[in-house]
Parts: C-alpha cells; structure tokens; sequence
C-alpha cells in the first residue's frame, strides 16, 4: 500500500504532509491554476478530508520505476458520488513533487467546486500559518 494512500485512510495528516517535498505542485480538478508549495498543498487535503465523506481508494497503479503513482478513489460530497484519481509524482528523495487530481461526473466536481469555495479561505488561513 502506498504510504500516502496509508496516511489518507487513517487520517493521519502529519503523515500525509511529511510526503509532500517543499516545492510540491498541487493541481486541483476544479482550479485553473496549480497551487505550488507545501503549506497550500497540505491546507488543500486538510480542506479535502472536511469536504468528503465515505471516502475510500478503490486502486493503485503504480509506474515500473515506482515514481509514479494514480490512487483512484470514490468519494460523497454532499448528495452526489465522485470518482477521482490522485495522480503522484516522488522526486528523488521520495517526496511527492507533483500531486494532481482529476474527478468526475461534472455534477460532483460542480459540488466539489462549491465545497472547497466555502473552505477556501479557512485553507488560506491555514496555509498562512503552516
């Protein structure tokens, strides 16, 4: 099991920012532009946990120099079910340099969309002082 998949689904968020590299580059499925650093990345997957519910991987897929990882879950956000996939690169210290998420129907990344509005300036706040 991969050790961020591991850290997700024990809620452990030290764990799952002791992953992230410093200069980590966070691209939401529902932002245009990518989030670079720790504090925002590790803010955002807090704001992530308060936002899902019945969250669970359902797969791992893991590219043959072990770099590359696709963590495909299914999650609620409100009433509606969504499937995603965390798609993970390691640089070479192991940390996780590149971290994007790709969701679907459209209905849920609409729902996802509006949830983490109304968590943004709480993950602002959060990432400010981390």
């Amino acid at each position: 099991m991969h050790p961020f998949r591991k850290a997700v689904e024990s809620g452990d968020h030290a764990a799952m920012e002791a992953l992230l590299a410093d200069d980590v580059v966070f691209t939401s499925p529902v932002a245009f532009r990518p989030y670079p650093g720790k504090p925002i990345t590790a803010a955002i997957l807090r704001g992530v946990t308060r936002v899902f519910t019945d969250f669970r991987y359902v797969r791992e897929i893991t590219s043959a120099d072990g770099r590359d990882h696709a963590l495909v879950f299914t999650a609620k956000v409100g009433d509606k079910e969504i499937n995603g996939c965390d798609f993970l690169h390691h640089d070479e210290e192991g940390r996780i340099d590149d971290f994007m998420v790709m969701v679907r129907p459209l209905s849920a990344a609409q729902a996802l969309a509006a949830a983490m509005g109304a968590e943004f300036d709480r993950i602002a706040r959060e990432a400010a002082e981390g």
